[in-house]
């Protein structure tokens, strides 16, 4: 019930985000009833109809994926103080949250089930006639189990992933270094304090010089706090440098202080350290920790899988045709490698954009793209696996594209859509993911039109970047087509 009154209750744009997962549930419920239906108008040919099955499963995971991104971005269930109060916590919200997606799912599913009769005629007494024909099974009974797990399968996948990707996720505790063993701080409290000899408490002095290199170390660190007081510090001071000039020219501070002139090097140089505010996602900093694993990590796993699922194309291509079970595996682990190599790719995109010297806008765009490389990197991959698909099998057909068929047209279409969809909403969640460091921004005096330059600036460069990596990869997985 509390599902419901929080679908009910969303925003227009959460319900657009939502009926595209139906929209994408249905699709998927329909292709695979449509396979069922082939297996039971073709019962001899079992290898095509579990080859049509197999087929599926790239519309079953872009929907997956889609509802996946809708889930993290629904505003309704994220936890706030008010619903802590009334003991919805974390793992009631995540609850809450995938029941909405299987409702999503069913409705979709629903959907599918109600197409699909009406064009068997079931509904009507009018059968369709047309190509798709021959996978409706006309006239032959329907196994009621085998259709209700067909369409299980949509919201069952989709509400599972929602519940396994939003649980609460508890900061990992660093294990001691070997060598250092424990240390205890005063009468045996467990700490990071080095052992203290007797009488050290009651010394003069010893706390306030305890605390003194404490201050400094943090602020040898370069914690958030520093940094951002820091920059509003450098930006106050040159705002009131400009403000505390007279009309005459004179300064308007005593007369032994000296007003420092504002200049535009120091502006750009106040907005690239603002640029540099540690929250810029997800409240952590843009530049990995040394306690998490950095977004380039999986770019040479990305490499390698993308390489072998090439290969394999390349082998069951020549050995088949470019129809069988094994060309499939290895269009699933190309857009793996491309998935995987996203992330890293992003992030030397942001690099790229402040080599050599960068200004304010470089500098903040560039950290963006840093910060985000894990959650618009592997959204971006999928993007480059699926246009370079799309590509492949656009060569394959070549002029032939009418033997393309109507199920495969909206196979590609579910998949492409799914893919952008994906995308757009992921942009959205990060969007919705700085806005506090946005904020931040503003408050210090960083002018609008250097937001929107970063983020033209950066919307420019990821294609410059990810559209050369789709068309070579998308030439590769064409030449071994092309000869099949």
């Amino acid at each position: 019930m509390l599902a419901l009154r929080l679908t009910r209750a969303a925003r227009p744009a959460v319900q657009l985000r939502r009926l595209l997962v139906v929209a994408a549930s249905a699709g998927t419920g329909f292709l695979l009833l449509c396979a069922l239906g082939h297996a039971l108008a073709h019962p001899a040919g079992a290898g095509g109809s579990a080859l049509r099955l197999a087929w599926c499963a790239a519309p079953l995971a872009a929907t997956v994926y889609l509802a996946l991104a809708v889930a993290r971005t629904d505003p309704g269930t994220r936890p706030r103080g008010g619903l802590f109060a009334a003991g919805l916590g974390p793992g009631r919200l995540r609850a809450v949250s995938a029941a909405t997606t299987a409702a999503s799912c069913a409705l979709g599913s629903l959907l599918a089930l109600l197409l699909f009769l009406l064009l068997r005629g079931d509904l009507t007494g009018r059968p369709a006639a047309g190509p798709a024909a021959g996978a409706l099974a006309v006239g032959l009974p329907l196994p009621l189990p085998a259709v209700l797990t067909l369409l299980a399968l949509v919201p069952a996948a989709a509400s599972a992933s929602v519940a396994l990707s939003l649980r609460p996720r508890e900061a990992a505790r660093t294990a001691p270094t070997a060598g250092t063993g424990r240390r205890y701080g005063r009468f045996g409290a467990y700490g990071l304090a080095a052992r203290e000899t007797f009488g050290a408490y009651g010394r003069f002095g010893a706390r306030r010089a305890t605390a003194r290199a404490a201050a400094s170390g943090r602020a040898g660190a370069g914690t958030p706090g520093t940094a951002t007081a820091a920059t509003a510090a450098t930006l106050s001071g040159t705002t009131a440098a400009a403000s505390g000039q007279s009309g005459d020219g004179t300064s308007g501070h005593t007369p032994g202080a000296t007003a420092a002139i504002p200049t535009p090097g120091a502006t750009a140089t106040a907005l690239g350290e603002a640029a540099l505010v540690p929250a810029l996602a997800d409240g952590a900093a843009p530049v990995a920790s040394p306690g998490s694993r950095p977004a380039t990590g999986s770019l040479p796993w990305g490499v390698a899988v993308l390489a072998a699922g090439l290969a394999m194309e390349t082998t069951m291509a020549d050995r088949s045709g470019g129809t069988s079970a094994g060309v499939l595996s290895g269009w699933a682990l190309t857009a793996l490698g491309l998935a995987l190599a996203g992330p890293g790719l992003t992030h030397l995109c942001g690099r790229l954009l402040q080599a050599v010297r960068p200004g304010a806008v470089r500098l903040l765009a560039g950290r963006v793209l840093m910060a985000e490389a894990q959650r618009i990197g592997r959204p971006l991959g999928v993007v480059c696996a699926v246009a370079s698909a799309a590509y492949a099998a656009a060569s394959a057909h070549g002029a032939d594209a009418a033997s393309f068929g109507p199920l495969r047209t909206l196979g590609a279409v579910l998949v492409a859509g799914c893919a952008v969809a994906t995308l757009l909403t992921t942009a959205v969640e990060a969007k919705q993911a700085r806005a506090a460091a946005t904020a931040a921004l503003l408050r210090l005096g960083a002018p609008a039109g250097v937001l929107r330059g970063a983020a033209v600036l950066r919307a420019a460069v990821l294609p410059a970047v990810f559209g050369p990596l789709t068309l070579a990869v998308a030439q590769l997985a064409a030449l071994p087509l092309a000869r099949s």
